[in-house]
C-alpha cells in the first residue's frame, strides 16, 4: 500500500513564490514516476511536471522557467517538492501529487497504477 499526502500551498501573490510538498509512503522501489497535476474550476486536470525514477524533471510549457520539481528517495518514503516562483493568477488551482506504482522490471505505458493524493488548493491573488 502507498499513501500520498500533499502539504503547503495556500494563498500567494502574483510574482511571489509558494512551495508544495508531497510525501509518498510505502514500497519506494515501486514508485516509478511521481508528478504534480493541477485542476482549475471548469477545466480538466493537467500535468504540471513529473520525474521518473532516476530521470530528470519534465514540465508543461506554461510553468517552464518558473516551477521546479525535486524528488528525494528514502527507505520507506519518497518526497516530491514543487517550488513555484513568479506566480501568476492563472496558476490558481487544486494541485495533486501522483505516484505511478510499478513493481516490474521494464515499464511500458499503462502498466502502472496511478495513485493520487487528495489535492491541495493554491490561490494566487493579483
Amino acid at each position: 500500500q502507498v499513501q500520498v499526502v500533499e502539504s503547503g500551498g495556500g494563498l500567494g501573490q502574483a510574482g511571489g513564490s509558494l512551495r508544495l510538498s508531497c510525501v509518498a509512503s510505502g514500497v519506494t522501489r515501486c514508485m516509478y514516476d511521481m508528478g504534480w497535476f493541477r485542476q482549475s474550476p471548469g477545466k480538466e486536470r493537467e500535468l504540471v511536471g513529473h520525474i521518473v525514477r532516476g530521470g530528470s524533471a519534465v514540465y508543461t510549457d506554461s510553468v517552464k522557467g518558473r516551477f521546479t520539481i525535486s524528488r528525494e528517495s528514502g527507505d520507506d518514503k519518497n518526497t516530491l517538492d514543487l517550488q513555484m516562483n513568479n506566480l501568476k493568477v492563472e496558476d490558481t488551482a487544486v494541485y495533486f501529487c501522483q505516484v505511478v506504482w510499478f513493481c516490474g522490471v521494464v515499464y511500458s505505458s499503462g502498466s502502472g497504477a496511478d495513485i493520487w493524493g487528495k489535492g491541495i488548493p493554491v490561490t494566487v491573488a493579483s
